[in-house]
């Protein structure tokens, strides 16, 4: 009787250790895909973003004639974001455009009415309630980043990723050039 009690408690433990097995791969395996997405909303707001480049130049250009070489930056920015392959590509790139957006809304300080223009009002609303949604994507790819991590790093977690060979992933980091204090002058 104490061999067959032996056995059943045997299995239970068996049973018990493949449960924690399969709980802890998923959970690992949803924080890699909650990554994933967040990673998928970043690249959805920057191709908004690079998607409302063309009206806002087209908007722009019937003011400004004389302003070429900011528009053609402008351009050469948005097709380097629509054709980067990786993030760190997208990033570098999405900063180039964002630097050229900048120089484009302060030619349009020099045209009062551009800056009136409802047109060129709505595009400028629009593409800084983008940027407040690619900071917040960021800022969510980091948090899945810092969750998935944690479990990853964290006991038993640590244990059960070494085994599933899943390591740490890396934060998405802000350039140096926007860490910069911006001068301001009156």
């Amino acid at each position: 009787m104490a061999f067959g009690w032996g056995i059943w408690i045997l299995l239970a433990v068996l049973v018990l250790i493949v449960l924690i097995l399969i709980y802890y791969f998923n959970r690992l395996v949803v924080l890699n895909q909650r990554i994933k997405n967040s990673l998928s909303q970043i690249d959805v707001q920057l191709k908004k973003r690079a998607d409302l480049v063309p009206n806002l130049i087209e908007t722009v250009k019937g003011y400004a004639k004389h302003e070429k070489s900011i528009m053609e930056k402008v351009t050469e920015a948005r097709k380097a974001l629509m054709g980067a392959k990786d993030l760190v590509g997208r990033m570098k790139a999405g900063n180039s455009l964002n630097n050229a957006i900048g120089r484009l809304f302060a030619i349009a300080e020099n045209y009062p009415q551009l800056k009136a223009n409802e047109n060129f009002l709505n595009l400028q609303n629009e593409l800084a309630a983008i940027e407040d949604k690619i900071a917040y994507a960021r800022q969510f790819y980091n948090d899945s980043i810092q969750g998935y991590n944690m479990a990853c790093t964290t006991f038993p977690g640590l244990l059960f990723a070494r085994i599933f060979g899943m390591k740490e992933q890396e934060y998405l980091k802000i350039p140096e050039a926007q860490k910069a204090v911006p001068k301001v002058s009156f």
